[in-house]
């Protein structure tokens, strides 16, 4: 094991997998030189690995997207980044129309096995052009899979585990998470399975399903339950689709209460579905009406004081646990 932060995890199982299959090569816009991206996930591949397999591209999300898909049909396995999540609108007919369906229109014949790696960047004054989140569009995408880790073992495991996906994986990376510290498996073989939801924290009480951001959130918030007499799951989903429906059965027959909580817009967000499913599924072991704690559906401001106003943190999931207690 070693002790990184979630960045370093990453770059890391990027390492390892540009080592371990020469077919792997990324590319996307300011990924070389020193700096290494905006948020240096790549900084110094390109000097172990020359600019053959990670290469600089114009300034062109769909341009991105579209090698992406073509390189994946070829038959190479392409990591693309596209620099903020909420740019990823400019890439939705290369992902959507194209790389979600190749593998359906072709019977089986054409494998598509890229990844989109992206990031949200979120919790900070930078506006509406930057900042946000439309995780829930990956969701309601056929042929897509989405993953969103919340730590630095999990980060490593998924990035490696998207890269060896036949599938095209959009791999979501939330900005206040690249500083967290965590143990990482020094293990060039070790993988997070892509559709495998993790108990971060057992509990018996009500369970928090989250991920990303919300996961730290939720332990900060079970923690302080905890002296209260109150008994928090914390369920980090890890991927968003496909989503884990044993895992989410398993825990709310468990805890009987539900909360979701998520860093995207709460109409017809991840929260939505989640919801959606346990009130088919799982009606009968509910105790309590489910709860969703999310962003309000308003752009990021460019005022601090406004962006306090939308954030979603452990005060509104401690809320939340305290409603559906009763």
């Amino acid at each position: 094991m070693k002790n990184m932060k979630f960045v370093d995890a990453l770059r890391d199982g990027l390492r390892e997998e540009l080592i371990r299959d020469d077919k792997v090569f990324l590319f996307g816009e300011c990924i070389g030189g020193e700096q290494g991206g905006s948020f240096v996930v790549t900084k110094g591949l390109d000097q172990e690995f020359g600019k053959q397999r990670v290469i600089e591209t114009p300034l062109s999300e769909a341009a991105i997207a579209g090698t992406a898909v073509g390189a994946a049909a070829m038959g190479l396995r392409p990591v693309a980044e596209i620099m903020f999540g909420s740019l990823m609108t400019l890439v939705v007919d290369e992902v959507h129309n194209q790389a979600g369906t190749l593998y359906y229109l072709s019977g089986g014949k054409i494998k598509v096995p890229m990844v989109i790696r992206t990031c949200n960047w979120m919790r900070l004054v930078s506006g509406p052009h930057h900042c946000g989140n439309i995780d829930a569009m990956w969701m309601n995408s056929p042929g897509i899979k989405a993953v969103a880790p919340s730590c630095a073992a999990d980060a490593k495991g998924l990035i490696k585990a998207a890269i060896r996906d036949d599938d095209p994986v959009i791999f979501l990376e939330y900005s206040p998470l690249y500083p967290i510290m965590g143990e990482v498996p020094d293990d060039p073989d070790y993988i997070v399975p892509i559709g495998k939801a993790d108990i971060k924290r057992e509990g018996s009480d009500v369970t928090v399903i989250a991920y990303a951001t919300t996961v730290l959130d939720a332990l900060d918030a079970a923690a302080d339950l905890e002296k209260s007499g109150v008994s928090v799951e914390v369920l980090d989903l890890r991927t968003i689709i496909p989503y884990d429906k044993e895992a989410i059965k398993a825990s709310v027959a468990k805890t009987g209460r539900v909360v979701i909580a998520y860093e995207g817009y709460k109409t017809g967000g991840v929260g939505a579905e989640i919801s959606a499913f346990i009130a088919e599924e799982c009606i009968e072991d509910l105790t309590a009406p489910i709860m969703r704690v999310a962003c309000k559906d308003v752009p990021n401001p460019s005022n601090a004081i406004l962006l306090e106003g939308i954030n979603v943190g452990k005060k509104d999931i401690l809320a939340a646990i305290r409603k559906v207690m009763g």
